[in-house]
Protein backbone atom coordinates (compact mmCIF):
# COMPACT_ATOMS: atom_id res chain seq x y z
CA UNK A 1 0.00 0.00 0.00
CA UNK A 2 1.60 3.82 -0.96
CA UNK A 3 1.83 5.65 2.29
CA UNK A 4 -0.33 8.42 1.15
CA UNK A 5 -3.18 6.61 1.10
CA UNK A 6 -4.08 5.93 4.62
CA UNK A 7 -3.46 9.76 5.94
CA UNK A 8 -5.77 11.06 2.48
CA UNK A 9 -8.18 8.47 4.21
CA UNK A 10 -8.01 9.78 7.40
CA UNK A 11 -8.32 13.03 6.11
CA UNK A 12 -11.99 12.68 4.30
CA UNK A 13 -12.70 10.56 7.35
CA UNK A 14 -12.19 13.70 9.53
CA UNK A 15 -13.68 16.59 6.93
CA UNK A 16 -17.10 14.63 7.13
CA UNK A 17 -16.90 13.81 11.09
CA UNK A 18 -16.47 17.94 11.19
CA UNK A 19 -19.68 18.05 9.08
CA UNK A 20 -21.75 15.95 11.11
CA UNK A 21 -20.06 17.80 14.05
CA UNK A 22 -22.55 20.42 12.16
CA UNK A 23 -25.78 18.49 11.65
CA UNK A 24 -25.33 16.70 14.86
CA UNK A 25 -24.97 17.90 18.54
CA UNK A 26 -22.46 15.76 20.32
CA UNK A 27 -21.13 18.32 22.74
CA UNK A 28 -17.81 17.97 21.36
CA UNK A 29 -16.86 14.63 21.03
CA UNK A 30 -17.27 14.48 17.35
CA UNK A 31 -14.83 17.50 17.30
CA UNK A 32 -12.47 15.81 19.61
CA UNK A 33 -12.78 12.38 17.27
CA UNK A 34 -12.33 14.93 14.00
CA UNK A 35 -8.69 16.52 16.05
CA UNK A 36 -7.47 13.19 16.96
CA UNK A 37 -7.99 12.18 13.50
CA UNK A 38 -6.51 15.27 11.81
CA UNK A 39 -3.42 14.78 14.10
CA UNK A 40 -2.33 11.27 13.61
CA UNK A 41 -3.13 11.63 9.62
CA UNK A 42 -0.34 14.68 10.06
CA UNK A 43 1.50 12.05 12.05
CA UNK A 44 1.67 9.58 9.61
CA UNK A 45 2.24 12.19 6.67
CA UNK A 46 5.33 13.59 8.50
CA UNK A 47 6.97 10.44 9.96
CA UNK A 48 6.24 8.46 6.97
CA UNK A 49 5.79 10.69 3.69
CA UNK A 50 7.99 14.28 3.88
CA UNK A 51 8.12 17.18 6.11
CA UNK A 52 7.12 19.35 3.01
CA UNK A 53 4.31 17.76 2.30
CA UNK A 54 3.02 17.80 6.22
CA UNK A 55 3.46 21.03 6.08
CA UNK A 56 1.43 21.18 2.41
CA UNK A 57 -1.26 18.77 4.67
CA UNK A 58 -1.55 20.82 7.42
CA UNK A 59 -2.06 24.18 5.85
CA UNK A 60 -4.74 22.65 3.63
CA UNK A 61 -6.89 22.02 6.96
CA UNK A 62 -6.02 25.05 8.53
CA UNK A 63 -7.89 26.77 5.46
CA UNK A 64 -10.68 24.02 4.79
CA UNK A 65 -11.52 23.04 8.27
CA UNK A 66 -12.95 26.59 8.52
CA UNK A 67 -14.61 26.71 4.75
CA UNK A 68 -16.33 23.22 5.45
CA UNK A 69 -17.76 24.67 9.04
CA UNK A 70 -18.82 27.77 7.24
CA UNK A 71 -20.28 26.14 4.50
CA UNK A 72 -22.37 23.92 6.79
CA UNK A 73 -24.13 26.23 8.85
CA UNK A 74 -25.28 28.04 5.84
CA UNK A 75 -25.89 24.56 4.44
CA UNK A 76 -27.69 23.83 7.84
CA UNK A 77 -29.74 27.17 7.72
CA UNK A 78 -31.37 25.71 4.70
CA UNK A 79 -31.77 22.25 5.53
CA UNK A 80 -35.25 21.12 7.16
CA UNK A 81 -33.10 20.76 10.40
CA UNK A 82 -33.40 24.57 10.81
CA UNK A 83 -36.19 26.48 12.12
CA UNK A 84 -38.06 28.13 9.14
CA UNK A 85 -40.78 29.96 10.64
CA UNK A 86 -41.22 33.11 11.44
CA UNK A 87 -42.85 34.40 14.29
CA UNK A 88 -44.41 37.75 13.18
CA UNK A 89 -47.16 40.31 13.93
CA UNK A 90 -49.74 39.23 11.35
CA UNK A 91 -49.65 35.49 12.47
CA UNK A 92 -51.10 36.66 15.64
CA UNK A 93 -47.77 36.56 17.64
CA UNK A 94 -47.56 39.80 19.67
CA UNK A 95 -44.41 40.42 22.35
CA UNK A 96 -46.09 43.16 24.23
CA UNK A 97 -49.91 42.72 25.70
CA UNK A 98 -51.76 44.71 23.26
CA UNK A 99 -53.86 46.41 26.11
CA UNK A 100 -50.40 48.66 26.81
CA UNK A 101 -50.45 50.05 23.13
CA UNK A 102 -53.96 51.59 24.42
CA UNK A 103 -52.59 53.38 27.07
CA UNK A 104 -50.77 56.04 24.35
CA UNK A 105 -51.25 59.34 25.31
CA UNK A 106 -53.07 58.54 28.30
CA UNK A 107 -52.44 60.76 31.35
CA UNK A 108 -52.68 59.90 34.82
CA UNK A 109 -50.56 60.28 38.05
CA UNK A 110 -46.97 59.50 39.30
CA UNK A 111 -48.41 56.87 42.56
CA UNK A 112 -44.10 56.14 43.61
CA UNK A 113 -40.94 58.26 42.94
CA UNK A 114 -39.90 57.81 39.27
CA UNK A 115 -36.27 57.48 39.08
CA UNK A 116 -36.83 56.28 36.36
CA UNK A 117 -38.97 53.28 36.90
CA UNK A 118 -41.68 52.86 39.40
CA UNK A 119 -45.62 52.23 39.63
CA UNK A 120 -48.56 55.19 38.16
CA UNK A 121 -51.98 55.05 38.09
CA UNK A 122 -53.35 55.38 34.74
CA UNK A 123 -57.04 54.65 33.70
CA UNK A 124 -57.44 53.90 36.88
CA UNK A 125 -54.91 50.57 36.87
CA UNK A 126 -51.29 50.74 38.70
CA UNK A 127 -48.97 49.74 36.03
CA UNK A 128 -45.43 50.06 36.16
CA UNK A 129 -43.80 52.45 34.20
CA UNK A 130 -40.40 54.15 33.82
CA UNK A 131 -39.48 57.17 32.41
CA UNK A 132 -36.57 58.59 29.37
CA UNK A 133 -33.63 59.01 32.55
CA UNK A 134 -35.54 62.17 34.47
CA UNK A 135 -36.94 62.00 38.03
CA UNK A 136 -40.55 62.62 38.59
CA UNK A 137 -41.90 63.08 42.46
CA UNK A 138 -44.92 61.05 43.59
CA UNK A 139 -48.48 62.38 43.04
CA UNK A 140 -47.25 64.35 39.93
CA UNK A 141 -49.31 64.47 36.44
CA UNK A 142 -47.67 61.94 33.64
CA UNK A 143 -48.41 61.09 30.17
CA UNK A 144 -47.42 58.19 28.61
CA UNK A 145 -45.43 58.78 25.70
CA UNK A 146 -44.39 55.62 24.16
CA UNK A 147 -44.76 51.70 24.68
CA UNK A 148 -41.83 49.22 24.03
CA UNK A 149 -42.19 46.00 24.61
CA UNK A 150 -43.64 45.80 27.99
CA UNK A 151 -42.39 49.04 29.22
CA UNK A 152 -44.70 52.06 29.59
CA UNK A 153 -42.78 55.30 28.90
CA UNK A 154 -43.62 58.46 30.44
CA UNK A 155 -42.79 61.96 31.09
CA UNK A 156 -44.24 64.67 33.22
CA UNK A 157 -47.13 66.73 31.76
Amino acid sequence: MKPYILPILLQLIGFLVIIAEVFIPSLGLLTAIALTVFFYSLYLVYTSISTTAGMVLAGLDIVLVPVLLIAGMKILAKSPLALKRELSKKDGVVSQKEVYEAYINMKGRSVTDLRPSGMAEINSQRVDVVTDGEYIDADTPIIVTNVSGNRIIVEQS
